[in-house]
């Protein structure tokens, strides 16, 4: 009898001992809250920066990586090497764009002092096409300069100032900024009056909407903002893969500069919407993109007639 109870107390003392071994690799409820809020902090840790990546219809459209850097240098160090095929960003590249820098070229060094980005490539920069080597020179150029405090870029290979693109034999300015332009298109019957002017257009990959800029050389005398919205507004694109949401029948009444704002008053047609007055999100980005690639001003206001229904900062768009 005694045997009995003794064996019952010692399987007792053992179940116990192998529960209590058993709670303490659980975590508890406490454990649990603070793993999770680890989790969130580390989530709003991840940035992602403005790239400009080739899509599947060969222009170079604007979308956003993620990085790890936010140091000037280091951040721009890491997005061109994103812009290098094959190489340690690919990952990082969204689904329907692709690199195009030759995957050889190695950054031997670079630089920054006061808005101005110096970057030396290996020659194998420009191993290229006549189709690609000015596309490369564009990729550079407004990839670096979506860069906060960055205005400026001076491109080097092999230590030399790339002045000249040997394939196509284009001449280019020693310091380059975002008004050499990208996805170029000429419409233009002579060399005078020639006006320049970028415009942002919505393409598509799957459901992903992102923007295309192409700078447009035109006879066209007329004001650059009036040009953006005619350009947008426009029931026929110059390619099928560029869309604008902009009612054909919008017109821009007028416009005015008043310190750092753009002032333009639309009429209704601008609406998706006219019962809730509400303006696409496609047309603020379009008006508003081409608006910051061409004037030197910090937001753009929307009027509808006499009322202001939005009010957009560049800069905000451009880096988001």
């Amino acid at each position: 009898m005694l045997k009995k109870m003794f064996t019952k107390k010692l399987c007792l003392i053992v179940a116990i001992a192998f529960s209590v071994t058993l709670m303490s690799f659980v975590p508890n409820e406490e454990q649990n809250l603070e793993i999770k809020q680890e989790l969130e902090y580390v989530d709003k840790e991840v940035a992602k920066s403005v790239i400009y990546l080739l899509d599947s219809n060969n222009y170079l459209g604007r979308t956003m990586v993620v990085i790890s850097d936010k140091e000037v240098e280091a951040k721009a160090k890491e997005l061109l090497e994103i812009l290098i095929k094959d190489g340690k960003g690919e990952s990082k590249i969204p689904n329907g764009f692709k690199a195009i820098i030759s995957s050889e070229t190695k950054i031997k060094s670079l630089t920054f002092n006061e808005g101005l980005i110096k970057v030396d490539f290996s020659s194998e920069l420009l191993d290229t096409n006549k189709e690609t080597e000015e596309k490369i020179v564009e990729a550079i150029v407004y990839t670096l300069t979506s860069i906060e405090s960055v205005d400026k870029v001076i491109i080097y290979v092999d230590g030399e100032i790339l002045t000249k693109l040997p394939k196509t034999g284009i001449n280019l300015p020693s310091t380059l900024d975002r008004s050499y332009g990208i996805n170029k298109e000429y419409d233009i019957s002579s060399y005078k009056d020639i006006n320049k002017v970028t415009v942002y257009y919505v393409s598509k990959y799957n459901d992903d909407t992102y923007y295309v800029p192409v700078t447009k050389y035109l006879n066209d005398d007329r004001d650059k903002i009036k040009i953006i919205v005619d350009e947008l507004a426009s029931s026929y694109l110059y390619s099928s893969n560029l869309m604008s949401y902009l009612n054909s029948n919008t017109t821009l009444l007028s416009s005015e500069i008043n310190d750092d704002s753009l002032s333009l008053v639309f009429d209704e047609y601008i609406f998706s919407d006219q019962t809730t007055k509400d303006i696409l999100e496609e047309v603020i980005y379009t008006i508003s993109l081409s608006v910051g690639a061409n004037y030197d001003v910090e937001q753009v206001i929307f009027n509808v007639e006499n009322e202001e229904i939005y009010k957009s900062v560049i800069k905000v768009l451009e880096n988001s």
